[in-house]
């Protein structure tokens, strides 16, 4: 935990970036009381489409702000409007507002009160950041030099129920219309003070598969007399690993990752039946249907080859998450001005994650950005029980959507 101060938390930053470009950042003097926000639902994580705290606090703070708001999307979701000139234009900034079902393992004083559950991919801070940006906006209208209007998206049950696929079922481009649409997620790993954005896939598409293995069952010491679905399934798992590395062209990425392996209750019983579930990966169509036709081959020739059955099922779930050039382009020049050309990252590779973001800019131009979060708790990645987000980058991600929002918007002044 890091030692409280009377201080801004921008103040106890230790970065050159910050000693030679503080100026490019928005004066920000409330960033304080984002990060107890953010600490705060943290404290209270609520899982998908529960979010009703959460909600209720972030309705609670934009009305504060004399922003417009609307509830009611996806149940849990809250968009809130800013509106300047006549333009027509606008654009939507998005974060998302679910925890994880994760026991959390940290031990300060904003840790998780509930059992079981913990914010530990870092929404709440991206809920803080989105906050602190509508409330700078709102109360800097008029310095802000933009035509238009400004969507702030507050989305639930991002973590594998796609609240944003709901929210957009819901209604939510036909009622508050959008030229494009933004996301960005903190990344540990990723100095802070830097960011990456990538055109083109930038986050995979995801699909669970589950595949179940019937043999015959018999005593452990005579397996002569059945077919051993333990054995069945085993050889499948190793089979499935050369479906990549023997099916996807090199220059295309895929992943096959075997998650799960039942079967059996007693120590003296080969069972009848095994479950095999886990995930596959891409970032194209073709591919995941090429992954997909390569699997049940590889059932079908495992059954024939040991005499038992096997039937799979594939659970499409999100699809890749992929930038559109322009807005690519638009992001990364906002980077630039905000942190310095040497600050922006463009040679990440995508991530094999899923991000249900995905939705959104399969229905409207946008971009997702990576906001660096440093090495983290004890060097922790995401979905980590030790996981926290980095208070210390409130202040750039509020400055970046700011400056997104200005920079898009202005374009459409006369």
């Amino acid at each position: 935990m890091r030692a409280a101060t009377s201080k801004p938390v921008w103040h106890t930053l230790d970065f050159p970036i910050f000693l030679v470009r503080l100026m490019s950042l928005f004066d920000i003097p409330f960033v304080d009381e984002l990060a107890a926000i953010r600490r705060d639902i943290h404290a209270h994580p609520e899982l998908a489409f529960n979010e009703l705290r959460t909600a209720d606090l972030v309705a609670r703070e934009l009305s504060s702000y004399g922003l417009q708001v609307h509830r009611g999307l996806a149940q849990t979701g809250v968009v809130a409007t800013l509106r300047k000139g006549s333009s027509g234009r606008a654009i939507g900034l998005r974060a998302d507002m679910d925890a994880l079902p994760l026991l959390e393992k940290n031990d300060f004083s904003h840790r998780s009160t509930a059992a079981g559950l913990m914010h530990a991919c870092g929404h709440d801070g991206h809920t803080a950041m989105l906050l602190g940006a509508a409330r700078y906006m709102a109360g800097h209208v008029d310095e802000l030099d933009f035509d238009g209007s400004v969507h702030f998206i507050f989305q639930p049950a991002e973590e594998s129920e796609g609240g944003a696929a709901v929210m957009i079922a819901d209604g939510l481009f036909e009622k508050f219309p959008m030229d494009a649409v933004f996301g960005l997620h903190n990344w540990p790993g990723i100095p802070v003070g830097e960011m990456a954005v990538m055109p083109g896939p930038v986050m995979a598409g995801t699909c669970a598969f589950e595949i179940w293995v019937r043999g015959h069952g018999c005593h452990a010491a005579m397996p002569h007399q059945g077919v051993d679905t333990l054995v069945v399934s085993s050889q499948l798992v190793l089979a499935l690993q050369t479906v990549v590395a023997r099916n996807v062209h090199p220059c295309e990425s895929a992943v096959v990752s075997v998650t799960q392996m039942h079967g059996g209750e007693a120590w003296n019983i080969i069972p009848d039946d095994a479950v095999l579930r886990g995930t596959i990966r891409s970032f194209n169509g073709e591919t995941q249907v090429l992954v997909e036709r390569a699997v049940e081959r590889l059932c079908t020739g495992m059954a024939s080859a040991f005499g038992a059955q096997i039937s799979v099922r594939f659970d499409h779930r999100y699809p890749a998450t992929v930038n559109s050039a322009a807005e690519s382009e638009v992001c990364r020049q906002v980077v630039r001005d905000l942190l310095g050309a040497d600050k922006l990252r463009v040679d990440e590779l995508p991530s094999m994650g899923a991000e249900d973001f995905a939705y959104m800019l399969a229905e409207k131009p946008g971009c997702y950005v990576w906001l660096g979060n440093g090495p983290g708790s004890g060097g922790c990645t995401l979905h980590n029980p030790h996981y926290d987000f980095n208070d210390e980058i409130l202040p750039l991600g509020i400055s970046y959507w700011v400056r997104l929002a200005e920079t898009w918007l202005k374009r459409g002044k006369a």
